[in-house]
């Protein structure tokens, strides 16, 4: 299976991949989203460690289970050859109503057939309230004329 873009990334397959991968995620479709990734995928994300696609398949359910109302924004921060690093912000609700930002930032590396081998990444959020909430479009794939991260000063 292939997965365009494939690498070495440019300038505008790389915004074009990071834009994918932030379409899928916001599906919140775990078994879909896990399609982008190797079979034997690794992660780090926060303390928890993936070394799998059905893995992270699991993490992603039990992810999208608990954060409701998931919205995400992903901008391109570097590239290289088979490498694409970006930063991101999503909001959600928890089971009790509190609503959450969090920011991060990923380090990407992908094989020849544009799947994801490696996905390291560091959160922190942060508990906001719902009038503070910046990411306001239906749940979906973030319309074209949604402001970006830094559009927002975020």
């Amino acid at each position: 299976m292939s997965r365009p873009p494939l690498p070495p990334f440019t300038q505008e397959t790389a915004i074009e991949k990071v834009r994918l991968a932030e379409d899928g995620w916001n599906t919140r479709d775990a078994a879909k989203v896990a399609t982008a990734y190797t079979l034997d995928t690794r992660w780090r994300n926060r303390v928890e460690f993936v070394t799998n696609r059905e893995e992270a398949q699991a993490f992603l359910t039990r992810k999208w289970n608990k954060e409701h109302e998931y919205r995400l924004i992903k901008e391109l921060w570097a590239f290289t050859g088979n490498r694409i690093a970006v930063r991101y912000g999503y909001e959600y609700r928890d089971d009790n109503g509190q609503w959450f930002r969090a920011y991060g930032n990923e380090n990407w590396e992908f094989v020849e057939d544009g799947l994801m081998k490696n996905r390291h990444a560091s959160i922190n959020e942060m508990p906001i309230t719902e009038a503070e909430r910046k990411f306001r479009w239906p749940l979906g794939r973030r319309p074209d004329d949604h402001p970006s991260l830094s559009d927002l000063g975020l």
